[in-house]
């Protein structure tokens, strides 16, 4: 009985994660049966309906389920690589070769299927962070450790937004999430986020008022890690007095040449030579870090002109500028959004019922089956309906973190984490862009938005996760007998 046991499939699976995971599938294709079904319809069940490719999709997803449970834990571990620099190599590939799908070139194409690399390149990219992470005597706070774990979050985010899908590159930086539960010092997480939002914050402040911003953001997270104020209050203080004195010196000698946003980035780039040999002398490793970290982003504050200009299409300077309110759109840009907020308003307390939703029946919501998902929850089932899904999704995230905390080795509980940071990102932006509070950046709703590769991608990322718990709770089991 026992053996039979032991050699079950199931042996070890949380299978409340796996209840979740179901429920929460099902309630996407009933709403994706909502968002795509015609009345006049001659053939219901034809596979022509999104309804119904999305049934078989999810008929493969579990199938892939059930392989991912039946490979051996340490596979993962030794596929990691492996499977990052395969992620590498299909990123170029779409690059190159791949089909362009709303401005994005990010897609393969073979006859009626479509295929989006990224999706698969998110498990890659969380398997190749916890190989890395959990190598003997890895610190994450060693400037040398931090560039791998860098370099294994930023090459793939390059390719991704060369392929013009910034939305799905920027998911990767939730794994900032993962670095902080793993000991990061949540101080210099301060200047990592401020990097993240510079892009955004750039076409609202001046340059002079971005450096300053960026200078005691620096300098103060600095002084916060290693609690030395008064010095960093000296340094900052040096920095204005000599900026100041260079604008006075160089408007004698040479009028107009250098203003003062010139002569502070002058000032503070050459005092980084004394803040170096200075953290060398007192091995203060979080100085490299924050230094690194501020020349990244003076390098990177000139390109943004250039980036929104140039590499960013009409429609998505549209959305950041939306967003900022710096314009507004209601019959174009906004259009989307605020059908979206008339749809989820209009459902109310209990919802309209099953395939009644007016604003999802007529067509008013575009991509009500796939990215705006979430206002046919909300216009055919309310406050309520909402509020379960955001439950049930809420629920699986926190099962994922605690499946992480769990884990005896740091191979899974890493990589729990990183999944579990994965789905509360899509989640957050997905839901935030459908009643406003976000731009919108083409993100899918975990589970329930239309698409088989992304369904397929989500199932492998999860499951790798129940697995890698399943064997820890095995070990478990197998020491009390």
């Amino acid at each position: 009985m026992t053996a039979n046991r032991h050699n079950s499939i199931f042996y070890g699976v949380d299978l409340w994660t796996v209840l979740l995971y179901v429920l929460i599938v099902m309630a996407g294709w009933v709403s994706i049966t909502s968002a795509s079904y015609d009345e006049g319809t001659a053939d219901v069940f034809s596979f022509s309906h999104f309804y119904m490719k999305q049934l078989m999709w999810i008929g493969v997803a579990w199938t892939t389920a059930v392989v991912v449970l039946l490979l051996d834990d340490r596979f993962y571990h030794m596929f990691a690589y492996p499977a990052y620099f395969a992620g590498l190599a299909l990123l170029v590939g779409a690059l190159l070769f791949g089909r362009e799908v709303n401005g994005a070139k990010a897609w393969f194409e073979f006859g009626s299927f479509r295929m989006q690399p990224v999706e698969f390149v998110k498990i890659a990219t969380a398997l190749a962070l916890a190989r890395v992470m959990s190598a003997y005597s890895f610190s994450i706070n060693r400037p040398g450790d931090l560039f791998k774990v860098g370099m294994v979050i930023c090459v793939p985010l390059f390719i991704i937004i060369l392929q013009n899908d910034t939305g799905s590159g920027i998911v990767l930086g939730s794994f900032l999430f993962v670095l902080y539960r793993e000991g990061l010092n949540k101080w210099l997480c301060i200047p990592v986020l401020l990097i993240a939002a510079l892009f955004i914050v750039s076409f609202l402040l001046s340059p002079m008022t971005l450096l300053v911003t960026l200078i005691l953001v620096c300098t103060l997270s600095e002084a916060m890690m290693n609690g030395q104020w008064r010095s960093r209050l000296v340094f900052l203080a040096c920095l204005l007095y000599t900026s100041i004195l260079l604008c006075m010196a160089m408007g004698l000698v040479a009028p107009g040449f250098m203003d003062l946003h010139a002569c502070l980035l002058t000032v503070t780039l050459l005092s980084l030579v004394w803040v170096v040999v200075y953290a060398y002398r007192t091995n203060l490793n979080n100085i490299f870090i924050t230094v690194g970290l501020f020349l990244c982003t003076v390098v990177f504050l000139p390109t943004t002109n250039y980036i929104f200009n140039s590499i960013l299409k009409p429609h998505q300077q549209d959305r950041i500028l939306s967003f900022l309110g710096i314009i507004s759109d209601p019959l174009g840009t906004d259009y989307n959004v605020n059908q979206s907020k008339i749809a989820i308003g209009s459902g109310g307390f209990l919802g309209k019922g099953f395939l009644q939703g007016t604003q999802i029946k007529y067509g008013f919501v575009p991509e009500r089956h796939t990215d705006f998902i979430f206002c046919t929850v909300g216009e055919e089932w309310g406050f309520v309906g909402t509020m379960v899904v955001l439950a049930l999704l809420c629920l699986l995230i926190l099962r994922l973190m605690r499946m992480g905390e769990r884990q005896q080795e740091p191979f899974g509980r890493i990589y729990c984490y990183c999944v579990a940071a994965i789905l509360l990102f899509h989640v957050l932006v997905n839901v935030g862009m459908t009643i406003g509070l976000m731009p919108v950046m083409g993100i899918p709703l975990p589970f329930m938005s239309y698409g088989g590769s992304s369904l397929i991608a989500f199932t492998i990322l999860l499951f790798i996760a129940v697995r890698l718990d399943a064997s820890t709770r095995q070990f478990s089991l197998n020491n009390k007998f």
